[in-house]
């Protein structure tokens, strides 16, 4: 496949200017362009600068809202409801995440349940956000509205992607879980179809219980630097592990989609747009009393787990986090890798806005 290496810096200029000429503020549109370019800088190309030219478009069609703050419907100190208001998923999640963080170290736990937000990209980021305030995280997320997966012995759509996210800070080696319980994200479907990394085998399934590796099995037809539309697909995306990952996807939608009362994957019905719901828990080792042990038991089981023998000597065993970790240092140096239909895109959508590429 033919990669394009675009330099951090003038990628996130870019797609910052890109928002900004949509109608974003500057702060609004530079969270979004740190966030994609972050996912990519991790590796996670899914949830990257990919889906700039879809976010326009949500954008233009008043699917997702500009300048939105997250509103609390019901606190209780140590738990809190907050709808997103159809925001950016970059602006509101964080809130949900700043407000949950804030009353974990007041309380010792808290959780949050956001609703109606736009899409909230990487969820690692989250994660991530409450190991820098020293609290352990636990994530769960839906789109309502969207329906992509097939359960278990099923060949058609009745979840979404749903993925779940865990972080632990350990001193000095922050670890970091984030995953979607589809067998792969839908936007390594849209990087495919890009020219992008090839999906791997059985990551899709036909309507008539065929498996694929074709894009165009969840998306139908569609031109190379054009939009991506599930809705025009017959096809759907696996769950991972079978039972597991079907019942893994099932447990999201009950929780960050009911409990958060912003709605399931499905029946689609009129909506007409997509929201996440993510229903997240943080919890404050130093208020359980056990900080110390914590970090010590926690830092000898992590290395003596780096330390098992690998099934293959240039593959190290690596703890959740790490690979993102090597992966973000290679791409810092080397600039963020794009096939060139996904560049292309995105360039046709800075183009239509009056927005000139920096490379």
């Amino acid at each position: 496949m033919d990669m394009l290496h675009i330099p951090v810096d003038a990628l996130t200029t870019l797609v910052r200017d890109v928002f900004v000429a949509a109608g974003c503020d500057d702060a609004e549109a530079g969270r979004i362009a740190t966030h994609l370019v972050g996912a990519n800088l991790a590796g996670h190309d899914s949830h990257g600068v990919v889906r700039v030219p879809r976010y326009v478009e949500w954008l233009e069609a008043g699917h997702v809202v500009k300048g939105q703050t997250a509103e609390v419907i019901t606190d209780g100190g140590c738990f809190a409801v907050l709808d997103g208001k159809w925001g950016f998923g970059q602006t509101v999640a964080p809130q949900a995440v700043a407000l949950g963080i804030a009353r974990a170290q007041e309380h010792g736990v808290c959780v949050t349940a956001l609703r109606n937000a736009g899409h909230i990209g990487r969820v690692g980021d989250y994660a991530e956000q409450a190991i820098a305030a020293g609290l352990i995280s636990i994530h769960f997320v839906n789109v309502a509205g969207s329906v992509l997966v097939a359960p278990f012995g099923g060949v058609e759509r009745r979840f979404s992607t749903n993925p779940v996210s865990i972080g632990v800070p350990l001193p000095g080696k922050p670890l970091v879980l984030d995953f979607a319980t589809s067998l792969v994200a839908e936007g390594k479907v849209l990087v495919a179809s890009s020219g992008g990394k090839k999906l791997p085998e059985g990551a899709l399934i036909e309507p008539d219980g065929r498996l694929s590796t074709d894009p165009h099995t969840l998306y139908g037809p569609y031109d190379a630097i054009g939009p991506r539309n599930p809705a025009n697909g017959k096809g759907a995306i696996r769950a991972f592990g079978e039972h597991k990952g079907s019942g893994l996807a099932f447990m999201c939608e009950m929780l960050a989609g009911c409990l958060t009362a912003g709605g399931t994957s499905g029946p689609v019905g009129e909506r007409g747009r997509i929201a996440n719901g993510m229903l997240s828990v943080f919890i404050s080792p130093r208020h359980f009393g056990t900080q110390a042990e914590f970090e010590r038991m926690g830092l000898a089981y992590a290395e003596w787990i780096s330390a098992c023998r690998p099934a293959d000597p240039a593959q190290p065993v690596l703890l959740p986090g790490e690979p993102e970790e090597q992966r973000r240092a290679e791409r810092t140096r080397n600039g963020v890798p794009l096939p060139q239909d996904a560049w292309a895109s995105i360039l046709a959508t800075a183009t239509r806005l009056g927005v000139r590429s920096p490379v």
